[in-house]
Order: structure tokens, then sequence, then C-alpha cells
């Protein structure tokens, strides 16, 4: 149980088991960078929270957070610190995008085709794994619908897992959960990528609200720029950007 009056740092967007050794590098560069700055930064990560309930605690120093949630409240709650860029093909930096994936036994090739197929998805609040690729369907909905049935997964391995066993026919999958999958998830291999969503602003650093965000965000970027090669390519992690407020609020 995190203390009260304690700084809390938390990465939990991208911290699969196979990473967590990279992550906790991730982290021991940004905590050294903050500590320079003056600022009281912890020494280890806190992996006790759920559903993102710190992002909203008063002594949140740094946490990762999702696109969705920021623009639908969230924002008006905390302070933004800018973005990590992971380098992704067809995505400015700082943007991601997600991939439309089926089995790579499913005879369909367009997305029109499937109308009234099973859709797996992460989470209500996920922009990459349900806003984005709803948005990209709406030209194709049918009376509101496009789905036959929606499948809950809890995360995008979960819905990567349902598509291959067949619980449902479609999901998708940020772009960088898809790499790290491409790497550490074997049923990857029974599914191929039919579509990819518009990019938008990727998954935003936040801080507690009346927190100093700019000087922050100079110790992130230092802390990254910091960080040896290697823990850089297990993380896909190419630098840092600040993307504007706006940007985030203005994706619909």
């Amino acid at each position: 149980m995190t203390r009260v009056g304690q700084a809390i740092a938390t990465l939990p967007m991208y911290d699969w088991p196979e990473l967590r050794p990279s992550t906790d590098r991730l982290w021991k560069a940004l905590r050294e960078a903050i500590r320079t700055k003056g600022l009281n930064a912890p020494e280890q990560l806190d992996r006790t929270f759920s559903k993102g309930e710190e992002w909203v605690h008063p002594d949140l120093l740094l946490s990762q957070t999702c696109g969705m949630p920021y623009r639908l409240g969230l924002h008006e709650k905390v302070e933004l610190v800018g973005t990590p860029d992971y380098a992704l093909t067809d995505c400015p930096s700082g943007y991601y995008c997600s991939v439309l994936v089926v089995r790579t036994k499913d005879f369909r090739t367009s997305l029109e085709a499937f109308h009234g197929a099973t859709f797996a998805f992460n989470a209500h609040h996920s922009e990459s794994g349900y806003a984005a690729p709803l948005r990209m369907l709406a030209p194709l909905l049918n009376n509101g619908c496009f789905f036959a049935a929606e499948l809950k997964t809890g995360g995008h391995r979960g819905s990567i897992r349902a598509v291959a066993n067949g619980e449902a026919d479609l999901a998708a999958i940020d772009a960088v959960s898809w790499r790290l999958a491409e790497k550490f998830e074997l049923e990857v291999g029974k599914l191929r990528i039919v579509g990819k969503t518009e990019p938008t602003p990727g998954l935003p650093l936040i801080t507690a609200l009346g927190k100093d965000a700019e000087m922050l965000a100079e110790a992130v970027a230092e802390g990254i720029a910091a960080l040896d090669a290697l823990t850089r390519e297990a993380l896909g992690l190419a630098g840092f950007v600040r993307i504007p407020k706006q940007d985030y609020l203005a994706v619909s």
C-alpha cells in the first residue's frame, strides 16, 4: 500500500512481464534525471494500482495514460507532461495507430465483409482498442450497428488470443502492443493485418495537477536520451515529444 504523501510513479501501459526489467531500467534513468532537477522521485515503480486509479492521485509524480480517458475528462484533473515516441511506421513522432487483425485462415479480405462479426476489444475506454476502430468503421454502420457481438478481453494481449482461438473475428491492437506481441506472443502467428486506423496522439505521460510539468518534461527527455541502446531497442523507444493538449482533445 502506498503511503500518503509519498511520490508515486507508474508506467502501466506497456509493462508486459517480459519487458519489466527494461521498464525498470527506463524508470531508473527517469528517476535519476528527475532527481537532478531537485524533485523527489520514488526508488521504484509502483505496480500495486489497478484500473488507472493512480492517475488522479494527488501524489502522482509520473504515469502514462490512454488518450481516450485523457480526452474525456482526465485532462481537467492532471498536468500533461509529454509523449514517448515509439517511431511507428506511417505515424508522426509521438503518434500511434491500431492494426486490425483477423485469423490468417479467415477468407474475408475487406473490413466491410466483417459486418455482423464478433469484435474483441480490451476496454470501452481504450482509444486504440475501441474508439479508433469504431470511428474507422462508422461509415459502414447499418442502423447504428456493425458487429453482431462484442467481447471485452481486458487487454490487447487477450484480444489477440481471442481472435486467434476463434472466440472473436476481429480486434484492433495498439501498434506498439502489436510490435511487442510479434516478439512475445505465439498466437500472433495465427493472425494477419487487414487494416490500420488513422494515427492519433500517443499515450501521454501525466503528473498530478499543480506539479511542475515543464520541469518533469525536461527530466523525461534527458532520462530517455541517457537510456542505453539495448533498453531503448527492447522498449521500442525512440525519444520524447511535446504534443499540445488541444491535439488530444481534438480527436473525435
